[in-house]
């Protein structure tokens, strides 16, 4: 029966014989739960291996979460699923420098009796150093597949909390069936948000709390090694803060605070160059005042990935004040420097990377292209999203770029990542493969000169596969401004032919694409098809799911062809 279903063709080897012995070891999966298989191939794709590096032709072969090689004729092993990448861009997966994904707010715990505001509890006052990021993760958390969806495979993930909110960790976007954990206790995440009603409830109070602590810490590390070796000493109280600001102090890790305005960033560094502790800028939103001050600090830099909305910029009106003009003038003029913030850190040579705490991830592409257009480069942004990130956070061995060794996080897009029309197709993390839904975007040809392709009419098509060629008819028809149609196939019960209807027919410029379903086992799976039409001829790429990338070629039946 298996022999029997190889031979049915391309259809029936995917669904009926492929589809059914790997459903045996593993239900198909295309949100990356599961694998297939271990090892991939994707094919002749334009690989950009690292900021900067021009795409070039090439394979890329994974093998248990690991990239195996990059290059031209490589040799492929028996067992590696194949996608055809033809038409793919593969780029290093983003990494943030700090991200809330996953994060839930700890309740406040609640008061004591005896609580004196001058001096509460260092839990009541947010100084909470002893808590770990993991401890408050909820890896359900709709974030997650939505900063997956924009490119991201590894973040810093951060508490939230108080002046001293706890411990940082770096994670994986990746099957939740896993921890996903890659480091823990990587940075102390500080602010300068004071308490409530209570001491600290300033800044300049945190400042001062801040020293207290961190100079403790010192003492009490001091007088433990002492009451170790000399008689008659006191025993040195030692606290869940000073033992968790252990590792700070050490320089062991760093502290990463929050610091978005220039104010927070001048008394941030300051704190660093008194205590001399490792310093880590994250969320900047308001610094092109500081340039300067970051540029001499040495220290690094995390970029909120947000730019200021532009609501009141659509809103100015022509037939305003003068006085309104003026202020209007000053408003356009803000929004236009904080645009070209991030530039101006290219240009004074500061490597940075990027924060999103708080960020919206339908709006990271519109802030990245933004800051593009008003100076920023894009070999910078890309550095800052991969190279940058991947140096700050110590994971530069196995992460940041396309080398044999590093972990298989990718992005595979259907054009260059930052082009306007670009979308992820897929992502590869930690070897998994998440698929996502792409759609053609209609536009005009060039100077709305030049037809269209004709695509209406019976075609004859053939995919091939490692298992030969099979075929059978696609037949399109225009209706008004659209398209519908039919494609037949191979049934995967074996009995003859099936038909389906076609589904998201659209022809945009050249490129044709479509989708139908098909159901074997009682498992509904969808088919997309896209290429380019050249007179009569389809060359396309034919995506079963989560199973490859095929060939896909058509001939538009030429007795069908109007003549003129």
């Amino acid at each position: 029966m298996k022999k029997e279903l190889l031979r049915a063709g391309v259809f029936c080897l995917l669904v009926s014989g492929w589809l059914s012995s790997s459903m045996a070891h593993a239900q198909s999966d295309p949100s990356g739960k599961k694998r297939i298989t271990d090892t991939y191939a994707i094919t002749n794709a334009t690989v950009f291996t690292a900021p900067g590096n021009p795409g070039i032709k090439a394979t890329v072969l994974i093998n248990d979460g690991l990239i195996q090689d990059v290059g031209t004729n490589i040799s492929l092993p028996k067992e590696a699923k194949t996608i055809v990448g033809d038409s793919l861009f593969i780029y290093p997966a983003f990494i943030a420098g700090t991200s809330d994904a996953g994060i839930i707010k700890p309740n406040d715990p609640e008061r004591p009796e005896d609580f004196v505001s001058s001096n509460p509890p260092d839990e009541i006052a947010g100084i909470t150093p002893w808590r770990s990021a993991l401890d408050h993760f909820s890896p359900k958390d709709s974030k997650i597949e939505d900063l997956r969806k924009t490119g991201f495979a590894l973040v810093q993930i951060t508490p939230a909390g108080g002046m001293l909110a706890g411990k940082a960790a770096i994670i994986l976007l990746g099957n939740e069936n896993s921890t996903n954990l890659l480091i823990q206790n990587t940075a102390l995440v500080a602010s300068l948000n004071g308490s409530r009603g209570m001491y600290p409830a300033t800044a300049v109070g945190v400042m001062a709390k801040f020293r207290e602590v961190y100079d403790n810490t010192k003492l009490t590390s001091q007088r433990s090694e002492m009451y170790k070796t000399v008689t008659g000493l006191k025993r040195p109280e030692i606290t869940p803060t000073y033992s968790a600001m252990q590792d700070v102090v050490t320089g062991k890790i760093p502290v990463l605070f929050s610091a978005p305005s220039e104010l927070e960033i001048r008394r941030a560094i300051s704190l660093q160059k008194e205590k001399g502790f490792n310093l880590i800028l994250t969320d900047l939103e308001d610094y092109e005042g500081v340039i300067d001050v970051l540029k001499s600090s040495g220290s690094s830099v995390l970029v909120k990935l947000e730019i200021p909305d532009d609501k009141a910029i659509k809103a100015q009106k022509e037939d305003a004040t003068d006085e309104v003009k003026v202020l209007n003038a000053r408003v356009k003029d803000a929004y236009n420097k904080a645009l070209a913030q991030a530039g101006k850190l290219e240009e004074a040579g500061i490597p940075f990377a990027f924060s999103t705490v708080g960020v919206k991830s339908e709006n990271i592409m519109k802030a990245l292209q933004s800051m593009i257009e008003n100076g920023l480069s894009e070999k910078a942004a890309l550095e800052a999203l991969t190279t940058n990130s991947a140096s700050i956070l110590g994971l530069s061995s196995v992460a940041g770029t396309i080398e044999k060794g590093k972990m298989a996080n990718l992005i595979l897009s259907t054009d260059s990542i930052f082009a306007e029309n670009s979308q992820i197709k897929h992502m590869v993390v930690d070897g998994y493969i998440f698929n996502f839904e792409t759609k053609s975007k209609k536009k005009s040809s060039k100077d709305g000169h030049g037809e269209q392709p004709k695509i209406e009419g019976n075609w004859d098509y053939t995919s091939e596969t490692p298992a030969g060629s099979s075929g059978g008819e696609l037949s399109i028809q225009k209706e008004g401004s659209d398209y519908t149609g039919t494609i037949t196939y191979d049934d995967p019960s074996g009995s003859g032919k099936a038909t389906s209807p076609l589904k998201n027919v659209v022809l945009d410029g050249s490129t044709l694409s479509f989708s139908f379903d098909i159901t074997a086992n009682g498992m509904e799976i969808t088919v997309d098809v896209s290429g380019e039409v050249s007179d009569g001829s389809l060359e396309a790429t034919m995506t079963v799911g989560e199973f490859g990338s095929f060939p896909f070629k058509g001939t538009l039946n030429p007795t069908l062809i109007a003549t003129k």
